[in-house]
């Protein structure tokens, strides 16, 4: 044989192998600090998804496919008015919460599996429900020398359900 037959062959050989390795490297997925990797498909037989923060993974063409959800916190403006307190007094509580997207592996699964297709209006309009209907149960729990009184149980009381609630979702 000649051996401009066996360069030919090798020159494709070649190329094909650095079409591969191109192909591979694409799909390797890095995740940055401030996001969650949430890869969906094939990704276990007990799993819908596979959850990454930080470093990365390959994401396998046709079987799986990824996104991303943000960590950055949202600030909820919660206009509460009219809630009936313990003895039946409407109170007024105006209030600001900060959430964000726990990097515990159970929250970020939930956020995973909830979360993953909405846009920021639908997860902060998701998450000021939660936290209006919190707010109206504790609210309902107190009366307002309680709640004027013991500020902190009020503080505790919010966070702990909100925070049950939340991280449902």
């Amino acid at each position: 044989m000649e051996p401009v037959f066996w360069l030919g062959v090798v020159g494709a050989a070649a190329l094909i192998v650095f079409f591969f390795l191109i192909f591979l490297v694409k799909q390797y997925k890095r995740c940055p600090s401030n996001r969650i990797l949430v890869i969906y498909g094939k990704v276990g037989s007990e799993r819908a998804s596979k959850c990454l923060h930080g470093g990365g993974a390959f994401v396998i063409p046709l079987i799986q496919d990824h996104e991303y959800l943000s960590l950055e916190p949202l600030v909820i403006e919660i206009p509460l008015e009219g809630a009936l307190s313990l003895n039946n007094i409407r109170v007024n509580v105006p209030s600001t919460f900060t959430v964000g997207i726990s990097t515990d592996p159970v929250l970020m699964n939930n956020a995973a599996e909830r979360l993953l297709t909405l846009g920021d209006a639908a997860i902060r309009d998701q998450a000021q429900d939660i936290i209006l209907g919190q707010l109206r149960l504790v609210i309902a729990t107190l009366s307002i020398e309680e709640i004027n009184k013991d500020r902190e149980k009020f503080m505790t009381l919010i966070n702990e359900n909100v925070a049950d609630e939340i991280n449902k979702v």
